[in-house]
């Protein structure tokens, strides 16, 4: 099963020389609809009552069928788009109708099978590659659109804030991606809210601390940095304001513990004379390589004993949150607490 990603599909677009089929799915909600709009655009527009057709999931496939054989109106091909349709789901002889209409493709008409809400697990899904190998028969197509890499996300944010009039530089655009996700609908919003503001000056860090809405990973992230710091205060109003968010503990948690398994594990690979790129590979960074490039920033207050100690801590930590009784905000104000003394006195506060 071939598969093509999106610089390959932009490549194909830009010639007009559509394939018969395609089968679209991947993790970035933007990308596909954007595609699936592309795609369209070429074909007929988006009123064309003749040569469009959109159907949704619980659509008959003949209906489906007869749209994609019927000869286009008024252009050289129609375009049809069947999103969302369940195919793990529906029967046999469904499922077998829609590997037909996938794999008898016409110089007509252009088919869409659009996964947009619906997810589709094209590694491990028998059926999902049945019907891609049918539309491979007839030239079609199967694109996989997941969430850019950070870098063609900062030329994204980059090329965006010059198109609307502004200056971003690089570790603006790299500082936003990593404030504010990697979703491109996001990243998107808030661009043209910073556009807004620096109304056509440069676009900084500052504005985007002012300006830009944060994950709640980053939030809890500015909780690890004042850890880190051994800002106590500033670390605990932090926490203070993340409760009265009503952030689950066990987030805050699980995301302060994620900064030091970072730590850990390029830790473990430099101890065997291996680098942060070994280990972005070996551990899924893909995309969040940034993540081992502050754990290196980090590792510098750190010795493995500080480290090991940190980490007894956090799991000390889990084990209270979980037990019946146990006051959350205490757990995690002790907790707080604790990871400042060990970065400090390289000891835990019970040795003390």
């Amino acid at each position: 099963m071939a598969v093509i990603y999106e610089e390959a599909l932009k490549s194909r677009i830009k010639t007009g020389k559509l394939a018969p089929v395609y089968i679209i799915s991947g993790d970035d909600g933007y990308l596909k609809k954007m595609y699936v709009d592309k795609i369209r655009g070429i074909t007929a527009g988006e009123d064309d009552v003749f040569d469009y057709h959109r159907f949704d999931e619980s659509c008959d496939l003949q209906e489906v069928y007869d749209a994609v054989t019927q000869l286009p109106v008024t252009a050289d091909r129609k375009c049809v788009i069947l999103r969302d349709y369940d195919f793990e789901k529906c029967s046999k002889s469904d499922f077998d109708r829609l590997c037909l209409l996938a794999g008898e493709g016409t110089d007509t008409c252009v088919l869409i099978l659009w996964y947009d809400s619906l997810e589709v697990d094209i590694k491990k899904s028998s059926k999902y590659k049945k019907l891609a190998a049918a539309a491979e028969k007839c030239g079609g197509g199967t694109v996989l659109l997941n969430h850019r890499r950070a870098p063609e996300l900062v030329k994204m944010l980059t090329d965006g804030a010059a198109k609307r009039g502004c200056r971003m530089d690089s570790s603006a655009a790299r500082y936003l991606v990593e404030t504010a996700g990697d979703d491109i609908n996001v990243l998107a919003n808030e661009l043209e809210k910073l556009c807004c503001y620096a109304s056509g000056g440069e676009i900084t860090k500052s504005h985007i601390d002012l300006v830009s809405v944060r994950t709640v990973e980053e939030s809890v992230y500015n909780l690890s940095k004042q850890i880190f710091a051994r800002q106590a205060g500033d670390a605990l109003r932090t926490l203070d304001e993340l409760l009265y968010m009503q952030i689950d503990p066990m987030t805050v948690l699980y995301t302060v513990s994620s900064s030091y398994v970072d730590m850990y594990r390029l830790c473990a690979f430099k101890k065997s004379r291996l680098g942060a790129k070994d280990a972005a590979e070996v551990f899924g960074y893909k995309n969040k390589e940034f993540l081992l490039e502050r754990a290196g920033q980090n590792l510098s207050k750190f010795n493995f004993s500080k480290l090991s100690l940190s980490l007894e801590a956090l799991v000390d930590a889990d084990r209270r949150l979980k037990s019946k009784g146990a006051d959350e905000r205490t757990v995690l104000e002790q907790l707080i607490v604790r990871l400042i003394y060990i970065i400090a006195k390289g000891e835990a506060v019970d040795k003390a």
